[in-house]
């Protein structure tokens, strides 16, 4: 029985030696435009692998920012410019076969619970709904520097800086816009709106064609030769159980 005992102990330990061994912690990067989709994708590869997924968020700059900064993380999300400088850098793999689509990610306008919708069907009509609004606000991440030339382009520049807030990420001028109590108008990436409509924020709806910009995302590696949990993450982000999560938290795949 003693011997049974040892023999019992012994294959318990080597059993949570082997859980221990399979489940692994993966560090991930993102950028925040693609949390809707994203999170869900995860929950579901935590439950059938095992790892645990340290999850980050920062913007396009932000991103860039921290890993030339000595920031170590697994994978990372981003759009391809950074990933590109990045990858010059060294901060990232090379191998751009590493590289999985995660979508593409339009421009949408955000108006506080109870406002009236403006128009934005037209680029004109936008142009008027940001002389009419008492605020506009928008990021200073990929978005928002894309739509900053937008505005100098509408020769709007000098007539909105009074009225202009600029936030770091989009999460942030969701919440100012969701708190407003004015006619704040907000512009940002439409999964961020989305993700705030369960609490009252209005989607008014994306910007017209003439107007639009759509900025992709990628995820890849930071390690030209990943951990197997690395790689384990970037096989699941690239299944087609997690393409139909981005689609449905409104995350696009490029045509």
């Amino acid at each position: 029985m003693k011997n049974l005992h040892a023999l019992w102990r012994t294959g318990l330990l080597l059993l949570c030696g082997l859980q221990t061994a399979v489940a692994a912690e993966v560090r991930l990067l993102s950028a925040g435009a693609v949390e809707p989709g994203l999170r869900p994708t995860l929950a579901a590869f935590e439950k059938a692998s095992g790892h645990v997924v340290t999850l980050s968020f920062a913007s396009a700059p932000q991103i860039r920012e921290r890993l030339e900064g000595g920031a170590v993380f697994d994978v990372v999300i981003a759009p391809p410019a950074i990933l590109d400088a990045l990858e010059k850098s060294s901060k990232i793999a090379a191998d751009r076969s590493q590289r999985v689509e995660i979508g593409r990610v339009g421009i949408g306008v955000a108006v506080r619970p109870g406002a009236a919708l403006p128009d934005i069907s037209t680029a004109e009509a936008v142009k008027r709904a940001m002389l009419d609004a008492d605020s506009v606000v928008y990021n200073r991440a990929s978005t928002g520097l894309y739509f900053e030339t937008q505005v100098k382009k509408m020769g709007l520049e000098a007539q909105l800086a009074p009225k202009t807030t600029r936030h770091a990420d989009g999460a942030a001028v969701m919440k100012h816009v969701l708190q407003g109590r004015g006619r704040e108008i907000g512009f940002g990436a439409t999964t961020e709106i989305l993700l705030l409509r369960e609490q009252g924020l209005q989607f008014v709806g994306p910007l017209p064609a003439e107007l639009q910009n759509f900025t992709s995302y990628l995820a890849t590696s930071t390690n030209p030769q990943p951990a197997a949990q690395a790689h384990a993450l970037l096989r699941h982000l690239a299944s087609p159980e997690a393409k139909a999560g981005y689609a449905a938290a409104g995350i696009d795949q490029a045509p």
